[in-house]
C-alpha cells in the first residue's frame, strides 16, 4: 500500500484556500524557533496562526525557557501578525508517559507517546481557542517519523473535534531552508531533541 503524499497534501489545501480567499485560524504546535521558522513563512498567507508552545519533554527549565524566548524574538523579527500561546515549565506529564521506555532509542515508543501528548493538547487548545485547523512543525525534522506524526494527528482530530492540517515541511526544501533561516536570525539550533534521554543517548 502506497504512503500518503503528506507534502501534497498540504499543497493541495494551501491552493484550495488561496483559491477560495479563505483564511482558517490554526493553532501552529512549536517545538522550537528553529523548525519554526520555515513553517511560519510557509503557511503565513493562508491561515490566521496562533503558535503554541507545549514541549514538557525539554529539559532542564533553563532549555525550555531559551527555547521559548527564541521562538518568541523569531516571531517578533518576522514582523508576522501572529499570537503566541506558551506554557509554564511542567515536566511532569513527559516523566509520566516516558516511565518504563527510558532506555528506548529515539522514534521508539517513548517518542511516539512524547509527540501524541503534544499532538493531543494542541488539538484540545485549538478547540478551546475555536480554531479550525490545528498541526506541529515536528515534520520538517528528517530525525521524526513524519507518517506517525500525521496519523496520529488524524486521529486526535476525530477525538477533539478539530480538522489536523497533514503536513510534510521538509518538502520543497523546509528543513534546508530553516538551516538558512536560523542563520540570517542568529537562532540556537539545539543538538538533542529536548528530553533528558535523548540527550543522554547524544553522549552529552
Amino acid at each position: 500500500m502506497q504512503k500518503p503524499n503528506y507534502g501534497k497534501m498540504l499543497d493541495d489545501k494551501l491552493a484550495e484556500l488561496e483559491k477560495s480567499g479563505e483564511k482558517p485560524r490554526l493553532m501552529l504546535h512549536a517545538c522550537c524557533a528553529p523548525c519554526s521558522s520555515h513553517t511560519l513563512l510557509y503557511l503565513y498567507s493562508c491561515f490566521d496562526i496562533s503558535v503554541y508552545f507545549f514541549n514538557p519533554n525539554i529539559a532542564p527549565e533553563e532549555e525550555y525557557e531559551y527555547r521559548k524566548s527564541e521562538l518568541k524574538r523569531l516571531i517578533s523579527e518576522l514582523g508576522l501578525n501572529v499570537a503566541m500561546i506558551d506554557e509554564d515549565y511542567d515536566p511532569a506529564p513527559f516523566y509520566e508517559l516516558a516511565k518504563g521506555l527510558e532506555d528506548l532509542p529515539e522514534r521508539g515508543e517513548r517518542c511516539q507517546k512524547c509527540i501524541a501528548c503534544r499532538l493531543r493538547k494542541t488539538g484540545e487548545k485549538a478547540r478551546e481557542y475555536g480554531c479550525d485547523y490545528f498541526t506541529t512543525t515536528l515534520t520538517i525534522s528528517p530525525h521524526k517519523d513524519c507518517t506517525f506524526i500525521n496519523e496520529c494527528g488524524g486521529k486526535i482530530a476525530e477525538e477533539c473535534g478539530v480538522a489536523y492540517l497533514y503536513s510534510d515541511f521538509k518538502k520543497h526544501d523546509g528543513y534546508k531552508h530553516s538551516i538558512e533561516l536560523s542563520r540570517q536570525y542568529g537562532l540556537y539550533r539545539q543538538n538533542y531533541c529536548g528530553c533528558v534521554y535523548s540527550k543522554k543517548q547524544q553522549g552529552q
